[in-house]
């Protein structure tokens, strides 16, 4: 079996490199810069540069592929919605002209929703996109990374985190490494076919208060979260640089699933995973807080 595997210098991306490794399969690797591999992982893959957003490219590099985990890249544009439609039409190509028998798609919590989710919504798109050709696909609706914290570390460190979602409103968080152990099972085992959507949702359930006291306890920094309105949210993403149109779509991703949103996929054994939000936190989060003060 030929997997390839994009993003795979990711949160995710880089433990499913790494989980196809241990199970004795080299992976071909496609990305933008080959020399972002870790040395270690180099000569245990078959790297191809390549843009996923160039279709022809992306379909070239797939060639003989029989298996895919399709990571849609990340967007920095005023139209990342857009950047989605680029990229879903690159995976499809790939898909249709390599015969690729099965995909395994890094998709999200609230895709379910398919419009008025922000930047998830791109992520609707591809799955849609996915389904309509007819290949054995699994769609890994995954809820909040708990990497995404490491993108507020001067908001950690100052002891304060602000979010425009209601303090006591519980939702899925989860381990990258988790999610790429999900999606190795899954492009290694035959058991399945045909459209299947397999949620990841971490070990249970967390509000911004809980997760607030993990935190604290977990870096010995006491941290709060205070939620503000959606404008101060803006002002703050767009003082980050981001573009009008991506701020959009990311306060979206939060706005989209606050009122009334319920997963497609209830927690169940299935669904749940076992690392932790507190031995993360106190393994990755606590020295990149406490080493720069």
């Amino acid at each position: 079996m030929q997997i390839a595997v994009t993003t795979p210098t990711g949160n995710v991306g880089r433990h499913v490199v790494a989980g196809l490794v241990r199970a004795g399969v080299r992976p071909r690797v496609l990305l933008r810069d080959p020399d972002r591999l870790a040395p270690g992982i180099k000569d245990e893959v078959d790297a191809v540069q390549v843009d996923q957003y160039d279709a022809d490219a992306v379909a070239a590099a797939t060639e003989d592929v029989s298996a895919l985990f399709w990571v849609d890249p990340t967007t920095g544009s005023e139209d990342p919605l857009a950047d989605y439609a680029r990229a879903t039409r690159s995976v499809v190509r790939a898909v249709t002209r390599n015969r690729i028998s099965r995909v395994v798609f890094l998709s999200s919590v609230g895709a379910e929703k398919r419009h008025g989710a922000g930047e998830i919504d791109g992520l609707a798109h591809t799955e849609t996109a996915l389904d309509g050709i007819g290949v054995d696909v699994t769609h890994l609706r995954c809820g909040y990374f708990f990497t995404n914290l490491e993108l507020q570390l001067d908001a950690l460190r100052a002891g304060t985190l602000q979010v425009v979602l209601p303090l006591d409103q519980p939702m899925a968080w989860v381990a990258p490494r988790d999610i790429a152990e999900v999606a190795v099972a899954r492009l290694l085992s035959p058991a399945w076919s045909g459209r299947c959507v397999q949620a990841v949702h971490g070990p249970t359930d967390l509000t911004w208060e809980q997760v607030a006291g993990i935190l604290t306890a977990a870096t010995g920094r006491r941290i709060d979260v205070q939620r503000i309105t959606d404008d101060a949210m803006r002002a703050q993403l767009r003082q980050a640089g981001m573009t009008d149109g991506l701020v959009e779509a990311v306060l979206g991703m939060s706005t989209g699933l606050r009122e009334d949103f319920v997963p497609e996929q209830r927690r169940t054994v299935r669904t749940t995973t076992p690392t932790t939000l507190a031995a993360w936190a106190y393994d990755r989060l606590r020295h990149q807080i406490t080493d720069a003060s």
